[in-house]
């Protein structure tokens, strides 16, 4: 445990008085938040040895020549890789080396990380941040930790008591109002052959919508309303999912639709969760491995293990340009790691072990949350013997024209089997829109049937 970061005494003192049922903290220990603290909690200073600056605010401007609907340029280009983590010199950097990225390196002689500078590139609207502040003196976990109240658009819990609260951050933190995506999958062999399967997202966030109170929100108890089309290849064509993500999925599951094109008919799908496999994903996630973890959190008992200095996937604009093409990307074992940019950052270690009595694929899951962001930038899943069985990874970007900062590419690797998944691909597609114009009535098995129609 030496190497994880130590809180402030001032933070663990203020932490040490509350409860997971009693999650709100002083107003003394919130006025630190745009202070010592970014305004979503991170440390806004440097690290010890400048390895990890001070956080200047993120990315407020984008590059010169960027326009709305273009992919986004990299904004740190010119930056020089400073060393190169191999299998071959790992144990050089094993304190800052996940458990699973130790295993990649060991299973695929030809897996590397290629570290850049540390960006703090993150940043969103002053509305997030001043929404944060307020949700820290009030934002409370539901009974059982299944569900929050109290908070509204920004984080609810910028200063963690505990695993559940620093989760609840990543499943309602800002990724814009609205959003739609096009993003290409590909579930790649051990030998590198695949198929693409492509999608178009819509989502509205409930959470943060500008007419939605904490009152509203908790009693529609409605956190994500979300929609996904196949529209590749044949066999799945005209399939579409519709799902309104409940805030406490406890007390009433995530309400979820199918429209099959081949039967044109709507139907409940209540195995849209969980462990259940994810959507055409040939076997290679679960439903609550989408966007890194999803859904209820009440099969696990969360730890808030600490802050540890890490490599992770971070700035990912390289593998995000439309200057690539997919076949650049996917490569026998794992993606071409030429392409993916890492750096040094703190990020919160949330440990999750499987409740008795309750079933789950993963026997237990380590999740590492980045500090600035509160995005999942990696897990390691774990089976039943114990055993590190999946490992994934978020690869992000700033979005410049939302002020949000968001994975551009997820990748799950299976040590068992030799494959993996890759998820948002979209160097020839169309990029993301954070214009859309949506409301509730359009999240609705009315409108999937509409849908399906057309």
């Amino acid at each position: 445990m030496k190497s994880f970061l130590r809180l402030s005494p001032a933070v663990l003192g203020a932490l040490s008085t509350v409860t997971w049922s009693m999650a709100a903290v002083p107003e003394s220990a919130a006025a630190r938040l745009g202070k010592d603290l970014t305004p979503l909690g991170a440390e806004a200073a440097a690290n010890a040895d400048k390895s990890i600056p001070a956080w200047n605010g993120g990315i407020l401007t984008p590059p010169a020549g960027y326009k709305v609907g273009d992919h986004h340029p990299d904004p740190f280009a010119s930056d020089q890789p400073l060393y190169t983590v191999t299998a071959a010199n790992a144990a050089q950097y094993e304190s800052k080396l996940t458990p699973g990225t130790l295993a990649l390196l060991k299973a695929y002689p030809t897996y590397k990380l290629v570290v850049y500078p540390t960006r703090r590139s993150a940043s969103y609207p002053q509305r997030v941040y001043d929404a944060t502040l307020k949700n820290a003196t009030s934002a409370r976990l539901t009974a059982g930790g299944n569900g929050i109240t109290g908070a509204i658009l920004g984080i609810p819990f910028p200063l963690p008591a505990d695993g559940l609260e620093a989760v609840w951050n990543h499943l309602t933190r800002y990724r814009g109002v609205a959003a739609a995506r096009h993003p290409d999958q590909a579930a790649v062999e051990r030998g590198g052959g695949y198929q693409i399967v492509k999608f178009e997202d819509e989502f509205l966030f409930n959470y943060v919508r500008p007419d939605m109170t904490a009152a509203e929100l908790e009693k529609e108890n409605t956190l994500v309303f979300y929609k996904q089309a196949a529209v590749a290849p044949a066999r799945v064509v005209g399939n579409i999912l519709l799902a309104q993500e409940t805030m406490d999925q406890v007390k009433e599951p995530r309400r979820a639709w199918v429209y099959n094109a081949g039967r044109r008919r709507v139907t409940r799908a209540p195995n849209v969760a969980y462990d259940n496999p994810g959507t055409n994903a040939d076997g290679q996630r679960t439903s609550d491995q989408f966007d890194m973890f999803n859904g209820a959190p009440d099969r696990y008992d969360w730890k808030l293990v600490g802050k540890k200095e890490l490599l992770v996937p971070y700035n990912s604009y390289k593998l995000h340009s439309d200057k690539l093409k997919t076949s650049d990307i996917l490569k026998p074992g794992h993606i071409n790691q030429d392409l993916a940019r890492y750096e040094l950052h703190r990020v919160w270690v949330v440990d999750a072990t499987l409740k008795p009595g309750t079933s789950h694929l993963y026997a237990r899951r380590t999740f590492y949350i980045d500090e600035d962001s509160w995005q999942i930038l990696a897990a390691d899943q774990y089976d039943a013997r114990g055993a590190l069985w999946r490992i994934s990874e978020a690869h992000c970007i700033n979005y410049y024209e939302a002020q949000t900062f968001w994975s551009t590419l997820e990748v799950h690797h299976d040590l068992q089997n030799g494959r993996y998944l890759a998820f948002g691909l979209d160097n020839e597609n169309v990029m993301y829109d954070f214009n859309l114009k949506r409301t509730p009535a359009d999240f609705t098995p009315g409108s999937l049937s509409r849908d399906g129609i057309r």
